[in-house]
């Protein structure tokens, strides 16, 4: 692992590359109620720049909410925001790091038996 000069310092890698991917197992349970209509993400998911309100009627805003939420998200933020089956039908649309789409697609290959392209 990379360091920077100083002795004892913390590695240039940045530590979102460790964390989980957020999955709750309940990610595709019905009963949960999703987000609609205009939201703004938290500021944990929406750290830099201003607050925004995001439109998830909008197919291109809705696939900006699922890029960021999937990337940066807790389980409860995956439970609010993403509908599994509209996250199916935007997967073609979606940019997300490597091991954020081979996370998923291996949870809906598991749970669904899709097999979609990383």
């Amino acid at each position: 692992m990379e360091r920077s000069p100083e002795a004892g310092s913390r590695p240039l890698v940045a530590g979102w590359r460790r964390r989980p991917v957020a999955i709750p197992e309940d990610a595709d349970d019905p009963t949960i109620i999703k987000a609609s209509g205009r939201v703004r993400l938290p500021d944990h998911i929406a750290w830099s720049g201003p607050e925004t309100d995001y439109d998830l009627d909008d197919s291109a805003q809705r696939a900006y909410v699922y890029e960021q939420v999937l990337r940066e998200g807790t389980d409860d933020d995956v439970r609010r925001f993403i509908d599994v089956d509209e996250l199916v039908a935007l997967w073609p649309r979606l940019y997300l790091p490597p091991w954020v789409s081979e996370a998923w697609a291996r949870w809906l290959r598991e749970r669904r038996g899709l097999e979609l392209a990383c």
